[in-house]
């Protein structure tokens, strides 16, 4: 009863925000908001991980792996991060955009159900880095916020570093720069004020699977591995957020 609860709040509040979402954020606030989005788009990313070897089982057909119920799991575990609550949104400075992100993380779920649950094959394409950019994408038609994953071992074309990006990433791989912080800067993007934050993001056990050793190896997806190492520098979660 109260995951139907929950479900038609978020549903409810979604359909409220999402139609009138303005182009930008209040002045001050750009930053939060981005370390905001930053959290929640992990936090989707996360259930998709976590889900990983269910999604590819291809002894199953449906999977329940839905948009609802990731996103029951999203507002969970951005609420433990970020003591924000998703499920009652009415008090939240940001909750139009945040909502925004996550129907967008809805919607790379539903349309990925006919793969998801596609019965006799196993390694489906559904892994979260391509969960993580189709979702970014869908947010910044919503919003005009941009949001997306860059490294320099970038492997899909749109999350290529541009020249900012590819500035912060050298700060990030320098072994001055503290492990985990983020940059922040308020800049200019085709002539209109911006925040821009980028969050680093560093290799972990489960990315070791297509990006580790040894280098040159096809991974599952058929594409050479990088030769990562546990905590080498990854890439980064990088938020351009217009500013009024």
């Amino acid at each position: 009863m109260k995951a139907w609860i929950t479900s038609l709040i978020v549903s409810a509040a979604m359909c409220a925000t999402v139609m009138a979402l303005p182009s930008s954020v209040h002045a001050g606030d750009e930053g939060e908001t981005a370390e905001l989005l930053i959290a929640l788009l992990k936090a989707g990313r996360a259930v998709v991980s976590e889900h990983q070897a269910l999604i590819n089982d291809a002894s199953k057909g449906n999977k329940d792996f839905t948009d609802e119920f990731l996103a029951h799991q999203v507002i969970e575990k951005f609420k433990a991060k970020t003591r924000v609550d998703l499920s009652r949104p009415a008090g939240v400075p940001q909750s139009g955009v945040l909502l925004a992100l996550l129907e967008s993380e809805r919607e790379v779920v539903m349309e990925g159900q006919p793969v998801i649950n596609k019965q006799g094959v196993a390694f489906k394409g559904f892994i979260p880095a391509v969960f993580a950019r189709k979702s970014g994408e869908k947010f910044y038609k919503k919003t005009g916020i941009r949001l997306k994953l860059t490294g320099t071992d970038y492997r899909y074309p749109g999350n290529k570093p541009d020249d900012f990006e590819a500035e912060v990433l050298r700060m990030f791989s320098d072994s001055r720069h503290p492990k985990g912080q983020q940059y922040a800067k308020a800049t200019m993007v085709g002539g209109k004020p911006v925040m821009r934050v980028m969050d680093p993001e560093y290799a972990g056990p489960t990315c070791l699977t297509c990006h580790g050793g040894p280098k040159g190896e096809r991974d599952i997806t058929g594409t050479k591995k990088e030769g990562w190492k546990e905590g080498d520098l990854a890439g980064a979660i990088s938020v351009v957020v217009p500013m009024r």
